[in-house]
Order: structure tokens, then sequence, then C-alpha cells
């Protein structure tokens, strides 16, 4: 049987990098394992959920949410077993999944609010993570969490350069003015080994902008620069 799987390949950074931060700013537990499987399941099915709002293929749809939520729940029961609270994330998530909703609804998938709703979703889970390990939220809890937000809207602005936005001068000048002052602010915020993380973002927006890439390059290239930032972020965190 071949999965029903989002088409959104960049998600899977926001997915997975959050997550491993908090739990590196929390401490591994073993229910961090059965969290992150409930996670990408929890992430897979609302796909096929959020589709469902288009109120095309119902039954399809609905047999893929149940396919993975299902699951998702019982491996979210370890975290949850382990520290009760934690479910308070997930009603932070809600509002942002309602967005997401009615984005949907309008066939505004591509929306940019509609990206900045589940960039803000995805940060949260490693709140979560990190809150499971700790038991509270500390400072390097919130910085992970805006952090990972300005990030990924870096990379939406990017993208979109590349692909949606590609002849928009309008949009090419915001993408840029962003990614030039996020390391400046961590700079001055005194957080310079942060800033770090964001050098690549800004090197690529401008280098690449123009240039005839595919979007599995663009994708490779995402994936690089992901990984730098998830690296700099792991050396803030335990410094």
């Amino acid at each position: 049987m071949k999965l029903f799987l989002p088409k959104q390949h960049g998600a899977w950074a926001m997915a997975i990098i959050p997550f491993w931060l908090g739990v590196i700013n929390g401490g591994f537990l073993w229910q961090d394992i059965p969290f992150f499987i409930g996670w990408i399941l929890l992430y897979l099915g609302t796909y096929p959920m959020l589709l469902l709002f288009k109120k095309k293929k119902l039954s399809f749809y609905t047999k893929w949410t149940l396919f993975y939520m299902i699951p998702a729940i019982l491996f979210l029961l370890f975290p949850l077993l382990k520290r009760p609270s934690i479910f308070h994330f997930g009603l932070l998530m809600v509002p942002f999944f309602i967005i997401n909703a009615i984005f949907s609804t309008k066939n505004k998938d591509r929306a940019l609010m509609n990206d900045f709703s589940a960039i803000f979703a995805f940060s949260i889970a490693g709140l979560a993570s990190s809150y499971l390990g700790l038991g509270i939220i500390t400072a390097h809890s919130i910085l992970l969490f805006l952090a990972c937000v300005l990030f990924f809207i870096g990379c939406t602005f990017y993208v979109k350069t590349m692909i949606r936005e590609k002849r928009n001068m309008h949009f090419k000048w915001i993408s840029w003015v962003y990614h030039i002052l996020i390391p400046a602010v961590w700079v001055i915020s005194g957080f310079g080994i942060l800033a770090i993380a964001y050098i690549p973002s800004l090197i690529r927006s401008i280098l690449f902008y123009g240039r005839p890439l595919s979007p599995k390059q663009i994708g490779i290239y995402e994936i690089i620069n992901s990984a730098i930032f998830f690296m700099v972020m792991t050396i803030q965190l335990v410094i």
C-alpha cells in the first residue's frame, strides 16, 4: 500500500528540528521516542484531515486521517502519562490548526499566513519536547522556540522568492531585508553564536536569487541549511 504523504517536503524539517532541539534542551528520556513517533504521525494525520475541509474525496481523506491519528494518539499517551500537563501544548496548537483549516477551506493552502501558522505549530512541538524533560519552560526553551520560528519564516520567504514569487521584486526585498535583520538582531541581543545559524540563510537568499534552480535543488540546499541551523542551535543550547 502506498502511503498518502504531505506534498510540502520542507515541512519535514519543521516537524523534526524543533522537536529534537527541545529534546536536547530538556534532556533525553526514553519517552521521547514514542513522543516523536506520535508527533510525526500526528503531522501526517493533519494533512488528510485538513483536506477534509475542501469537502472532496471525504471517504479517502477520512480513511487516511484515521490511519495516522489512531496510532498517533496511542504513542502520545507515553509522554502524556509521564507528564500530564504536556497536554497544554496540544491546546496551544489548536488555534493554528483552525487557521490552517480556514485556509484549506478557501483553497489557499500556499498563503503566506497559512505557512506562518504552521511554523508556529511546529515550533510549539519544541517547547513540548523540552518541557517533557524539564517540567518547566526555561529561557532556553523560549530561545529555541523563537529561533525556530524566525528561521523557518526566513525559509518560507526564500522558497517563495524562488518559485511562486520569483518575479515579485517587492517580495524579493522583503526576503532580503528580513534575512539581513535577523542575524543583526541576534548579535545586538548578545547571541552572537546564534546569529551564525542564520548566515547561510542570508547568503543563499541573495546568492541563489534569480538562478534557475529546480524544486529538488532548492530542497537539497534547504536540507543543508537546516542541518547547519540545527548544529549551531545545539551549540547555543548546551553552552
